[in-house]
């Protein structure tokens, strides 16, 4: 990975890798800041006792640390493993195979474009980081909504395309989906024209929300909706639209309404 700053900040989680072991401590390197060499003390391996450095580390694995100290003229650093929380280092862990995986898009495009892996970060991962924080979220959102989500980043033009497509290779969103049972039911001599309007209401208003769905009968006057979106919030969000909609509808048409959510 390349480094984006030579030293990190005291406090700052980071991922290192275990190199040399001994009764003392520990040396690793820091994975995000060019493979930069820190010293971990034997006091801050665990929060109780421990005979062996080994039982808790081994040389080669990979782990999250706190920086805890930096001396930045010669450039040393000492880090803490004690201090790092569960919760810290799951959250850590997950930013940084996200991070990697991003990366590893750009530096993919980088090549088919004849570019450097500086070029990859410096136009494509930095940005999108800046951006949007996680530079995978950045990637995901564009998959699913396209190119305006990398444009709004300042990505140049002349990688947008082929990030675009190397990140549909790499990336599966995952689709959440909510299904409604509707009941739709008119007792005038025109009930069928009523309900039918009713339906496509629901069908035009899904089509305004961009969303995916289905819409079909189980044998009338029952019908089947199902919302499909990337997470529940926003399939929720289009659900509840879409049944005020309904019910607006139906009481125009003079159509009985009910719309139930199934149970997961």
């Amino acid at each position: 990975m390349l480094a984006r700053k030579e030293l990190p900040e005291i406090g700052e989680y980071v991922i290192a890798t275990v190199r040399e072991i001994y009764d003392y401590g520990a040396y690793v390197t820091l994975d995000e800041y060019g493979d930069l060499k820190a010293f971990l003390p034997w006091s801050e391996v665990a929060t109780k006792w421990v005979k062996n450095i080994r039982d808790v580390i081994r040389e080669g694995e990979k782990i999250v640390v706190k920086v805890i100290r930096i001396d930045r003229a010669r450039k040393e650093v000492d880090v803490s493993l004690k201090k790092v929380s569960d919760i810290d280092k799951r959250k850590k862990m997950m930013w940084w195979k996200r991070y990697v995986k991003a990366a590893k898009i750009a530096e993919l495009v980088a090549e088919s474009l004849g570019k450097t892996k500086e070029a990859a970060y410096k136009e494509v991962v930095w940005k999108l980081e800046d951006s949007y924080g996680d530079p995978l979220y950045a990637l995901e959102e564009a998959v699913l909504s396209g190119r305006d989500i990398l444009e709004k980043a300042g990505i140049p033009s002349e990688w947008i395309e082929p990030l675009l497509n190397e990140a549909k290779r790499h990336i599966k969103v995952k689709e959440v989906s909510i299904r409604v049972r509707l009941l739709l039911q008119s007792r005038h001599p025109d009930g069928v024209e009523r309900v039918r309007k009713v339906l496509d209401v629901i069908a035009e208003s899904l089509n305004s929300e961009n969303a995916k769905f289905k819409l079909y009968s189980a044998g009338a006057p029952r019908y089947i909706l199902e919302v499909y979106s990337h997470d529940y919030k926003t399939a929720e969000s289009i659900v509840e639209k879409i049944l005020k909609k309904a019910e607006e509808a139906s009481s125009e048409y003079g159509v009985i309404f009910k719309g139930e959510r199934e149970k997961a």
